[in-house]
C-alpha cells in the first residue's frame, strides 16, 4: 500500500502527522455536524440517516483528494495498521515508529473533531449514552471495516489513481451507512471520536469497546483476503502511496 523505503525526515513526518490529524478531526467533524444538522432539520429518522451519509461519502473524498499526497490519507488506525502488516514482506509498509504516531495523532484527531462539531452547533461536550453494540452490529462492523480495508488494499495494489480512491472510498462508506446495521463506523479512531458527543452520532463508551474489537477482527479479515486476492505488484511496477514519497532534498 505505501513505498516509504527512506527515513523520513523530522520535518515530512511532522507534515504527515499533521495531516493525519487534520484530516481524522475534519472526518469525524463532518459526521458529528451533518448528524447533528440533519437531526434538527428533519423529524424522520431515515431522512436524517441520509443527510448524514451524504455528508460524510462527500467529505470523506474531498479529504482524502487534500490529504493524500502528504499522509496517504488513512484517516484511520486499522488502515494504517494493514498498510504495516501488508507492506513488511517488501519493506513498503510505514515503519512502527510511523505507525505508532500515526494511530495517536488519529485518535487524537477524531476527538478534537467530535469537540470542535458540538462547538460549532453549540451542543455541550458529553460522553455519548447511546448504545449500538449488539452481536448484529458487531457482525456489522466486522463485514463494514472488511470491506473497507480491502477496497483499500486492492485498489492501492493495482495502481489507481488518488481520485479513483478518493471516489471509491467515499462512495463505499456512503453505501455502508445503508446495507450494515451499525451504520459502518469502520474507524477506532472515529469510533472513539464519536464516544464524545450525546448526539445523532454518538456511540456510548461501552459500546465502543465492541465496535472496535470488531473493527480489528475486520482488518484482519482483509488482510487475509488482500494477499490471496492481490498479490505485491511486480518488482519495477510502482504502487499508489499511501505514504508518498520523499522529495530529493528531504
Amino acid at each position: 500500500m505505501t513505498v516509504d523505503t527512506a527515513a523520513p525526515t523530522r520535518s515530512s513526518l511532522w507534515r504527515r502527522a499533521l495531516a493525519e490529524f487534520l484530516g481524522t478531526a475534519l472526518l469525524v467533524a463532518i459526521v458529528v455536524g451533518s448528524g447533528i444538522a440533519a437531526e434538527r432539520l428533519s423529524a424522520d429518522i431515515g431522512l436524517q440517516l441520509l443527510e448524514n451519509s451524504i455528508a460524510t461519502t462527500l467529505g470523506l473524498a474531498v479529504l482524502i483528494l487534500l490529504f493524500a499526497p502528504i499522509s496517504g490519507a488513512h484517516f484511520n488506525p486499522v488502515v494504517s495498521l494493514s498498510d504495516f502488516v501488508l507492506g513488511r514482506r517488501s519493506r513498503t509498509g510505514l515503519a512502527p515508529g510511523v505507525l505508532a504516531l500515526y494511530v495517536v495523532v488519529q485518535i487524537l484527531g477524531g476527538i478534537a473533531g467530535a469537540l470542535l462539531a458540538n462547538a460549532m452547533f453549540a451542543v455541550p461536550t458529553a460522553v455519548a449514552t447511546t448504545e449500538r453494540a449488539t452481536p448484529a452490529t458487531f457482525l456489522a462492523e466486522v463485514v463494514a471495516t472488511a470491506g473497507l480495508v480491502l477496497l483499500i488494499v486492492g485498489l492501492a495494489r493495482t495502481n489507481r489513481s488518488v481520485p479513483v480512491i478518493a471516489a471509491a472510498v467515499g462512495s463505499y462508506i456512503g453505501a455502508a451507512y445503508w446495507f450494515t446495521s451499525s451504520t459502518s463506523f469502520a474507524n477506532p479512531a472515529v469510533t472513539i471520536g464519536r464516544v464524545f458527543t450525546d448526539t445523532f452520532a454518538g456511540i456510548a463508551p461501552a459500546s465502543a469497546l465492541p465496535f472496535i474489537a470488531a473493527q480489528v477482527i475486520g482488518a484482519a479479515v482483509a488482510m487475509g483476503l488482500g494477499i490471496l486476492l492481490f498479490p505485491d505488484p511486480p518488482t519495477g511496477t510502482p504502487p499508489i502511496t499511501a505514504s508518498p514519497q520523499k522529495a530529493p532534498t528531504e
